[in-house]
């Protein structure tokens, strides 16, 4: 991945595998000639005497060299913590949800997730789902199987039971609910502070966001509106 190519001077420190190794790429045909012993020239251009690269004690390329190990890493345990990883999805819901994980466990996406179907009593329910929240609050993995469906409860964004009548709407880390409007049902994100309109029927759902209804086998009714969010650089 792009991610795991260093830049700047971290380059050294993954060039090269152990000290000596970086201090004889600073060492000349030309210095060996001269000087004719190889720790000496090691010794002259750790000191800046010779060579024409950069200039880095030990004890620095050490640190660097941990440092650069220690993001490597965790970039790797990054990408082992996505539920999806390594699923063979074949329904076009799971590839939507996996496509989006990653973006929405980094924050550089919310996706906001509206499922109609039934429950286990086989009652019509309905309700919209932040998908950034419920990823760190839910474990994943049986969905993406296929061993469990993903439906709104009634701690979501919005919930509304259909035969009972029951309905419930909550503020999320990512989301404000803006329920007493003439718009309808809006979502207020609280990084940017931008508008997500739900409303089928609007032109677009706001800034930054798209609507993109799915048609999949495993729920009557799935829609789901991604949000790119602007980090402040």
């Amino acid at each position: 991945m792009e991610d795991d190519v260093p830049t700047g001077g971290d380059n050294i420190v993954t060039e090269f595998n152990t000290y000596e190794d970086f201090l004889d790429s600073q060492i000349t045909p030309m210095d060996l000639y001269y000087l004719e012993d190889e720790e000496l020239a090691r010794q002259l251009v750790e000191l800046g005497y010779r060579g024409s690269g950069e200039v880095l004690k030990r004890e620095e390329f050490e640190a660097r060299k941990k440092a650069a190990e220690a993001s490597r890493l965790s970039k790797r345990g990054q990408q082992k913590t996505l539920a999806s990883s390594g699923k063979e999805l074949k329904d076009e819901f799971l590839v939507a949800l996996a496509q989006r994980e990653e973006a929405n466990r980094s924050g550089k996406m919310t996706s906001i997730i509206f499922i109609r179907d039934r429950n286990s009593r086989g009652q019509e329910i309905s309700g919209y789902i932040d998908y950034a929240h419920r990823l760190k609050t839910e474990d994943f993995e049986p969905i993406f199987l296929a061993k469990k469906k993903l439906l709104p409860r009634a701690s979501d964004l919005s919930f509304y039971n259909w035969e009972t009548q029951t309905s419930t709407s909550n503020s999320t880390p990512n989301y404000q609910v803006m329920s007493e409007n003439t718009s309808g049902l809006l979502f207020k994100n609280k990084r940017d502070r931008k508008i997500l309109n739900v409303d089928p029927k609007a032109q677009t759902p706001g800034d930054n966001s798209i609507r993109v209804p799915l048609i999949t086998p495993m729920y009557t009714q799935v829609v789901i509106y991604d949000h790119m969010t602007r980090r402040k650089t």
